[in-house]
């Protein structure tokens, strides 16, 4: 009778152990996907450290790889997000291969005059998710963030559209292949407010493989850079030579970190690209799909120096 009551009482603890570290098990699983969900995959957090870093190399964080390995999970981003997949898009006006969703300003900045304007007509596009701890898919809109700040840096006054270009597609009815009116609604509003801005820039980024989007320079790996300009509009050679200015600057600080300038026009293409409401509108392909926030980082503090170097010859 001692000994059934003895196995009973055993199996009795080890059901209440089991229980225990069951309980423990999810209770810890839940506390850090919550905490490193908020801490880790917040944009507006990344961006920020970003901002506040100088090396641009995000340190990894030892005690969240060994929960993460200990728990086998990784932190669902909230960047990724579904579109409608029968969004009808133009030769010229692809659907972005990886998809992000809208970025708020993570360090907004009191700007009565500014210089520089700066909008993304496809804020989707994103660049390659390649800190997974973070797991976030940086973009275009976080590209022109630092590009901002940067600026801001050099003395330079310059602003983001936070206006959501989706949003307005979506109020619209419009298609994706509309962005580019859709920015323009953006810019022409901007224009009435800052008529006398120096230089307007549409950030994109391009598709293409990383080989053909990087270079390496004294050791550091840069995301290249290309200048798009429309023909199909009337004193088109003004945008283009300020294109030209701001490449020939970006190559004399970073050789061949530069893909060139291109003129599109003609059926099949946009050809105006909005530049034909001012005479100092630039849009430029900043890296591609494959380059990660190093790459876009190291490009975006080249761009800001040749810009700066740009407005003070002008």
């Amino acid at each position: 009778m001692k000994k059934f009551k003895s196995k009973k009482r055993k199996k009795h603890y080890l059901k209440r152990i089991i229980v225990f570290f069951l309980l423990v098990y999810f209770v810890c699983y839940i506390t850090f996907h919550f905490l490193f969900s908020i801490k880790l995959t917040n944009n507006q957090g990344f961006i920020s450290i970003l901002l506040n870093t100088n090396n641009h190399y995000l340190a990894h964080n030892s005690f969240y790889k060994t929960i993460k390995e200990v728990f086998s999970f990784k932190p669902v981003s909230l960047l990724k997000s579904t579109i409608n997949r029968d969004i009808e898009v133009s030769s010229d006006s692809e659907l972005p291969d990886v998809l992000t969703e809208y970025m708020v300003d993570p360090n907004p900045t009191e700007v009565t005059d500014p210089r520089i304007y700066i909008y993304n007509t496809h804020q989707l596009e994103g660049y390659l998710e390649s800190n997974s701890e973070y797991s976030i898919i940086p973009n275009v809109q976080m590209a022109s963030y630092l590009l901002k700040d940067r600026l801001n840096s050099y003395g330079l006054p310059t602003i983001v559209e936070t206006g959501n270009i989706n949003d307005l597609l979506n109020a619209n009815g419009w298609s994706y292949s509309y962005s580019y009116l859709a920015s323009r609604y953006y810019l022409e509003d901007t224009l009435k407010k800052y008529p006398n801005l120096d230089l307007i820039i549409d950030l994109h980024r391009d598709s293409i493989n990383h080989n053909a989007s990087t270079i390496t320079y004294n050791d550091k790996k840069y995301a290249k850079v290309l200048f798009v300009i429309g023909e199909d509009y009337s004193n088109y050679e003004k945008n283009l030579n300020v294109a030209n200015k701001i490449n020939d600057y970006l190559e004399k600080l970073v050789p061949t970190i530069s893909r060139g300038i291109i003129l599109k026009g003609g059926s099949g293409v946009n050809g105006i690209y909005n530049q034909d409401l001012k005479d100092n509108i630039i849009l430029i392909e900043c890296g591609g799909n494959e380059n990660n926030t190093t790459e876009i980082m190291n490009t975006v503090d080249t761009l800001a120096l040749a810009i700066k170097k740009y407005l003070e010859e002008k």
